[in-house]
């Protein structure tokens, strides 16, 4: 069977958060965090080897909290996600404090990354299925085809709303074939008596059916998705109109790919409910989702013995 490998996206340090660094707070009874469980999943579900995208100054704290203990169960590598780390010909803007984005953090790991892969946020919580469909997706041998072959968990929008804030989705179109047609990436949804909305900046609220598929960055690629990041980035780069802002970001990257006829991405649709630390009141609900999980028996009260 193929190799196949666990990405995850761990270099941000959340604002919304309170300047701590989320992805390493404990939500576990015996201290374990979100990425423990999602690495748990994922072995479980056949993956051979976790890559993490962090930065260079988190190195001691992450080896120490995470990256120690996973050297023992499962092959681990690094990948570090620095803002100067650009293309031949640009510089850092010497303002820039903002990452530059999901696109950016995958193709940091070209180097070290060379079989099918699946790539998720350090601080999301996606459940047992999509990682098992992921998985077999990639070690399924594809038709042949002129595209590259790439799928997404597609999780309904309903199951990943906080309780707390307006959350950004990737709102999803699928075709019949289970081909993603167009991600739009929509910002301040929220949840409401009826199910979910955008929320506008002046209060006012458009319904959003709460049963759509959204994307959670939870995307299963090749190796062939290299070349078109380091292509793409130079070419973001360069019409970057505020050098300050703006990110590379892996939905947009997709939705370019699948526009121009260059990838499919098969949909695979899980119903488990996400729940993550998008902000620092959501910690509670998600130490109670464990507790719940454990208690039905989906987790060991220490999750590695």
């Amino acid at each position: 069977m193929k190799k196949t490998t666990l990405v995850i996206m761990a270099a941000g340090i959340g604002s919304r958060f309170g300047g701590g660094i989320k992805q390493l707070e404990p939500v576990g009874p015996s201290g374990e965090i979100i990425m423990d469980y999602s690495v748990y999943d994922a072995m479980e579900a056949g993956f051979d080897k976790v890559v993490f995208i962090i930065r260079k100054d988190l190195e001691k704290d992450f080896r120490e909290i995470i990256g120690n203990r996973m050297d023992r169960i499962i092959e681990t590598g690094y990948a570090f996600q620095e803002l100067d780390d650009l293309p031949d010909g640009f510089e850092k803007p010497a303002d820039r404090t903002k990452p530059w984005g999901t696109g950016q953090a995958i193709l940091c790991c070209k180097d070290i990354v060379k079989e099918p892969f699946a790539v998720i946020n350090a601080d999301d919580y996606y459940g047992k299925e999509a990682f098992v469909k992921v998985h077999d997706y990639l070690v399924q041998e594809q038709p042949a085809s002129d595209r590259m072959e790439f799928c997404m968990a597609g999780f309904q929008l309903g199951n990943t709303l906080s309780e707390n804030g307006g959350v950004t989705r990737g709102i999803c179109s699928v075709n019949e074939k289970q081909h993603l047609t167009k991600v739009t990436e929509t910002k301040n949804i929220i949840k409401t008596e009826h199910g979910a909305a955008i929320q506008a900046e002046d209060g006012t609220l458009t319904p959003v059916e709460a049963e759509c598929p959204v994307s959670m960055n939870m995307w299963g690629f090749t190796p062939e998705i290299f070349e078109v990041l380091e292509k793409g980035f130079g070419e973001f780069l360069q019409e970057l109109p505020d050098p300050t802002k703006g990110e590379y970001l892996i939905p947009t990257i997709v939705d370019g790919l699948i526009q121009s006829k260059q990838a499919n991405v098969t949909v695979l649709e899980s119903k488990d409910k996400w729940f993550g630390v998008t902000y620092k009141e959501d910690k509670p609900t998600v130490v109670r989702s464990f507790q719940e999980l454990i208690a039905a028996g989906v987790y060991k009260e220490k999750l590695f013995d």
